[in-house]
């Protein structure tokens, strides 16, 4: 278990874009560094590491992940940043917990419910941490919201809405390495999976698909809409797509007013209307540094103290998550038969 006053070791699997993000969000964070990077390609991992000043660069030489596994098996390295395509998740995971580091895994965790379940049971077999990182939960937009939520400010939550929708350049998609990849490609996992957060975390009885249906292009879908029931008669939409325009919302609905947030996968202001006052109050709660910073300094924190779960979110939490996912998936497919 680290002290408190311990500075977190970091190291990283995979050298694209979301990376970059993560490394320069990370300089922020005064009680981490950044002291490793991994990757197959030697010169991709040279140019990381020489604009981030890592010190040790891990790359293959003979194809066997070998600069994966070396990372994983340094002893100055307390955590790692799992950001490796979708379908490299569940095996990196499991390997680096059972190495005992820490791993903040990019979303979505896994490409099934029994994959997260899977990697789950190794983490506490493990006695690691492992957590997601469904950056919308730590926002402060967000946390702004279930404190509102929690408050009572619009009643009981009767329906919760999200979409992400928007055209993508379809050049960019194709150039993608996994976006039209059969097995860990499409819109749902790309994007739906932060609306399916937004579900599980603010209904969180169990959810039945009402209805569902989806458009593919090149294999995989491209766009998803499911109507959910959940008991008490509370209800919930999911939306999400690559290949149109439209809302980028969050709408929560309860017995007593509405909250809407724009941009549910990194809010930073609410719209509340309540029975009381239909004039719509909004709050703009910008972003800590910027939009992966608060999931970073929660989860070194927990580095520090030696946990092994995170309250906000939890190993159940990317359960749920997965699982609404997959209801989905299969809802489309039984109604392609």
């Amino acid at each position: 278990m680290m002290g408190n006053t311990a500075t977190v070791r970091w190291g990283i699997l995979g050298a694209g874009g979301i990376a970059h993000r993560f490394a320069k969000s990370l300089a922020h964070e005064p009680a981490s560094e950044l002291v490793a990077i991994s990757c197959r390609t030697p010169q991709k991992a040279e140019a990381f590491a020489a604009e981030f000043g890592v010190e040790r660069v891990y790359t293959d030489v003979d194809g066997a992940d070998e600069g994966h596994r070396q990372l994983l098996a340094d002893p100055a390295i307390d955590a790692v940043y799992l950001a490796l395509p979708h379908g490299l998740h569940r095996v990196w995971a499991e390997r680096a917990l059972a190495a005992g580091k820490a791993v903040l895994c990019e979303k979505p965790a896994m490409l099934t419910a029994a994959e997260m379940r899977e990697v789950a049971a190794v983490a506490r077999e493990h006695g690691s941490l492992f957590m997601e990182a469904m950056k919308v939960r730590f926002e402060p937009a967000y946390l702004e919201l279930r404190r509102l939520l929690d408050a009572g400010a619009i009643g009981e939550v009767t329906r919760v809405e999200v979409r992400l929708l928007g055209e993508s350049d379809p050049k960019a998609l194709e150039a993608s390495s996994y976006y039209f990849d059969p097995v860990q490609g499409g819109v749902l996992l790309d994007m739906g999976t932060y609306c399916a957060s937004w579900l599980a975390d603010l209904l969180p009885a169990d959810l039945a698909v009402v209805s569902a249906e989806c458009a593919c292009s090149h294999g995989v879908d491209v766009w998803d809409r499911a109507e959910f029931a959940a008991p008490g008669g509370a209800s919930a939409l999911l939306e999400c797509g690559s290949d149109r325009p439209g809302p980028r919302t969050a709408r929560i609905v309860g017995t007593e007013g509405a909250i809407e947030v724009d941009l549910p996968h990194r809010p930073d202001a609410l719209r509340i209307v309540s029975s009381s006052d239909p004039e719509p109050h909004e709050v703009r709660l910008p972003y800590e540094v910027d939009d992966f910073y608060p999931q970073i300094a929660h989860f070194a924190e927990l580095v520090r103290m030696g946990a092994t779960e995170s309250p906000i979110m939890p190993l159940s939490a990317s359960v749920r998550c997965a699982e609404i996912l997959d209801a989905i998936r299969e809802a489309t497919a039984r109604g392609a038969k």
